[in-house]
């Protein structure tokens, strides 16, 4: 997974509350293989009518180029189902802004390189407002923690591991391994001072 630090992209609304990670990606489409991509299924019963057909109205149909969203509160709720993540990034997603985010979703996201955006609801409110007449171009920074549309600049919460995660591109076992030095040198002290508790060596 290749990290990144800044990204300039279109943001569009999409100011609904509650989106789960079913709506994400319907339970039906999950035996697809991930190799085909899951990008197609993101939020594809809110995008299409009854018969399949792409509703015409629905912001992500009408601006496929879009690569961040603002979405409503509780973005990610539901099932811990990774395809959720998945379906987003597929479709071209680096960034969901929102004022709260399911927290299996959000550690999900960090995983797979997207951006779980926090901001408060002043900031959310602001963005809502400056997306009314359609999309924007926005800059995000995630050493600044920052989200940029024209003059308005708004700042977004992110864990400082998360960060670091985002911009190397790692995951959990990633992260963990950036640590193998510390690790080496606390298992060799630990031998020593607590030989008691270490494995007996083979005869």
């Amino acid at each position: 997974m290749t990290g990144w630090r800044t990204h300039k992209g279109k943001v569009l609304g999409l100011a609904v509350a509650n989106i789960d990670t079913d709506q994400l990606i319907p339970a039906r489409f999950m035996s697809v293989p991930r190799a085909e991509g899951y990008g197609s299924y993101l939020l594809h019963d809110m995008r299409r009518g009854e018969t399949g057909e792409p509703r015409v109205d629905f912001p992500l149909n009408v601006h496929p180029e879009a690569s961040v969203i603002l979405a409503g509160r509780n973005f990610g709720s539901g099932s811990s189902r990774e395809a959720a993540v998945y379906a987003l990034v597929d479709a071209g997603i680096r960034a969901v802004i929102a004022p709260g985010f399911g927290d299996i979703f959000a550690a999900n996201a960090i995983n797979n390189g997207l951006l779980p955006a926090k901001v408060d609801e002043g900031s959310y409110a602001a963005l809502d407002a400056a997306l009314a007449k359609g999309p924007q171009d926005i800059t995000i920074d995630i050493d600044a923690r920052t989200l940029t549309l024209g003059a308005l600049q708004v700042c977004f919460a992110l864990d400082d591991s998360w960060a670091t995660k985002l911009i190397n591109g790692w995951d959990d076992i990633d992260l963990t391994r950036n640590h193998s030095a510390a690790i080496t040198a606390f298992k060799h002290i630990r031998s020593q001072t607590a030989a008691w508790a270490w494995p007996a060596a083979a005869d």
